[in-house]
């Protein structure tokens, strides 16, 4: 069961970073190097391109050849995704309504994949090997995509979410902004491990 939810879950979450590939190059503004580079500045893109990895990964049963199979991997991906679902809801659905298979593709990318990857975590993840210390490493993914992002934003002028655009919004409302998302990876991170704890 766990094989065939894994190869199932990992063409779903092809299937859409694929798709988004195909579209964002149909509908680039920019030469397609360009294009590319901000095609994987998206978290989104990122993450859910780790998520299929992720499941990829489990369809084999090589241990040594899987950074996937260590220690709260599933948890830490498991947070960044449901990040991904969470922040694009409150933040992000209402200010663009997309059709056809771009509508498609996003529920993947926002709803379907955080909710699959969440199922999956309850299912499989083995929650007895979840410690407080592990927290700090699971930030360092997030951590180190905001420097990028910003350190690539004030030389090219392109930052890919709306909330961390430092040439609208201003350093002090990036800061705050940021300061917001790293509380909710830190959040759910905890609960993680407080499921652990409870169950």
């Amino acid at each position: 069961m766990k094989k065939n939810l894994s190869i199932l879950f990992a063409l779903i979450g092809w299937f859409a970073v694929i798709s988004q590939l195909y579209l964002a190059l149909q509908n680039r503004a920019t030469p397609i190097p360009e294009a590319l580079v901000r095609f994987f500045s998206y978290f989104t893109i990122l993450t859910n391109t780790l998520v299929a990895s992720y499941f990829t990964a489990q369809t084999t049963t090589n241990d040594k050849i899987s950074f996937f199979k260590r220690k709260g991997s599933l948890s830490a991906i498991t947070v960044y995704i449901l990040v991904v679902g969470i922040v694009y809801q409150v933040a992000l659905r209402s200010i663009w309504n997309p059709e056809g298979l771009q509508k498609i593709t996003d529920e993947l990318l926002h709803t379907v994949i955080p909710i699959l990857t969440l199922v999956y975590w309850y299912l499989y993840e083995k929650k007895n090997q979840l410690t407080w210390q592990l927290v700090p490493a699971w930030l360092t993914y997030p951590v180190v995509y905001l420097v990028y992002i910003m350190i690539r934003g004030h030389f090219s002028g392109f930052y890919p979410y709306p909330f961390v655009n430092v040439a609208e919004i201003g350093y002090g409302q990036t800061v705050i902004n940021s300061l917001g998302v790293l509380l909710l990876f830190v959040v759910l991170s905890s609960g993680m491990i407080l499921i652990k704890r409870i169950f």
